[in-house]
């Protein structure tokens, strides 16, 4: 990348001015029309509570920083970033300078001082990422950049660049370093639970902070629609006119409500292995949250600065996330939630309802037998489309453990 495109950026101050129009030989931004900027916003004005809480609780860690990026030199970092410059091609106003313009419009908006160096690298699948630990670098495919528009593109580019506000890279970095290293102590005694316990659990933070990110792309992209012809896409390939964002936002609605405990149960080992919460998921979370106060209050101009962060309770923060979760069980249509909903409410009945949710119904009380009848549930294999860190990684499957930020389902 130039280096004027590494140092701060210029552009009008205010929360309504128009996006910078940067790029080479008078390449402007698209589209043709302002988008709000947002200085010093705090990437806790979009981040999801689960994700906000595990990074406020984090950055209150004295030194955590400090220590996470003295680790770098046992960390394939360093080779990571020679592996790029050396095999992909570095964007630049010399070099895929469309892009290089939305990246600094990205930067510009949500006021990131010091611009990432982004790489494209040949790959037909299409993905990005947002590493390391020292200063965060970006990643896309090939395979990205042809399958999506101006509008969609500048949505991930911008969801690569809330990752880097986050602080994403910093931590999910040493946090897989950290994971790789405890597997090869799995063979301790009843270390196999315990590891997997914390991916488990880290796996989690991964998908609500692509959630997050999700958020900040379109923060940057300012176009709901072209987020969800995004991940749309990211789904089913590149063939918009054969697809609707209706239809596809149905999905989500089915898959939530849909089945009864046993189709609960599945949801729940299928996403297990997961770093990425399923596109159709992301797409209606996306437009919940676009529709929220939340959303409005931060294109009005009312939102947190950085400067605040460091005044930021742990434990609002941690209040915040459980209360989140809460109101997700309680609103949520899902059997097994709801079930849950209705035992912490103190629901009667509960035998019954557990059997019912399972397919079963009770019948022939007057002949004094009983018959069960259980709903036929078919199975099939969910793929998880194309691998998207968001976590990040390249190569994030169905099964990975990779938290790479995939910009396949980013």
């Amino acid at each position: 990348m130039s280096d004027d495109s590494q140092n701060q950026h210029d552009g009008p101050d205010g929360p309504d001015g128009p996006a910078e129009p940067s790029g080479a030989n008078g390449h402007e931004n698209l589209p043709g029309r302002q988008r709000r900027r947002f200085p010093g916003i705090s990437s806790r004005a979009y981040e999801h509570p689960a994700d906000r809480s595990a990074l406020v609780a984090l950055r209150k860690l004295s030194g955590f920083d400090t220590v996470f990026k003295a680790l770098s030199g046992l960390l394939p970092e360093r080779s990571l970033r020679l592996l790029f410059l050396s095999d992909s091609v570095r964007v630049s106003d010399a070099q895929f300078a469309h892009l290089n313009a939305m990246l600094r419009d990205a930067c510009y908006i949500l006021d990131l001082e010091k611009v990432p160096p982004m790489y494209v690298t040949q790959d037909p699948q299409p993905n990005a990422m947002c590493i390391g630990l020292d200063e965060p670098i970006i990643v896309v495919t090939t395979g990205l950049v042809e399958l999506l528009d101006e509008e969609e593109m500048r949505a991930v580019v911008g969801h690569e660049v809330g990752h880097a506000l986050s602080g994403h890279s910093v931590y999910r970095t040493i946090l897989l370093f950290l994971t790789n290293l405890a597997l090869k102590v799995a063979w301790i005694p009843l270390g196999n639970l315990a590891i997997m316990a914390i991916v488990t659990a880290l796996r989690e933070w991964f998908r609500k902070s692509e959630l997050s990110a999700d958020r900040a792309g379109l923060l940057v992209g300012q176009d709901l629609q072209a987020s969800m012809r995004g991940l749309m896409k990211i789904a089913g390939g590149n063939h918009l006119h054969e697809m609707n964002v209706d239809a596809f936002l149905e999905q989500a609605e089915e898959y939530e409500t849909g089945g009864d405990l046993r189709d609960s149960v599945l949801k729940i080992l299928n996403v297990l292995p997961r770093s990425h919460p399923f596109t159709t998921v992301r797409a209606a979370e996306l437009k919940k949250w676009a529709a929220s106060r939340d959303h409005q209050r931060i294109m009005d101009g009312h939102y947190p600065r950085r400067s605040e962060d460091k005044e930021t309770s742990v434990t609002d923060s941690f209040r915040e996330s459980a209360s989140s979760y809460a109101s997700n069980v309680k609103g949520s249509k899902d059997p097994l939630m709801k079930l849950v909903s209705d035992i912490a409410g103190g629901a009667g009945d509960l035998g019954g309802r557990i059997r019912r949710g399972f397919g079963g119904a009770t019948g022939g009380a007057a002949s004094g037998s009983s018959g069960t009848t259980g709903g036929a549930n078919g199975t099939r294999d969910g793929s998880t489309g194309t691998a998207t860190d968001t976590s990040t990684d390249p190569s994030d499957g169905p099964a990975s453990d990779n938290p790479w930020d995939g910009s396949g389902t980013d």
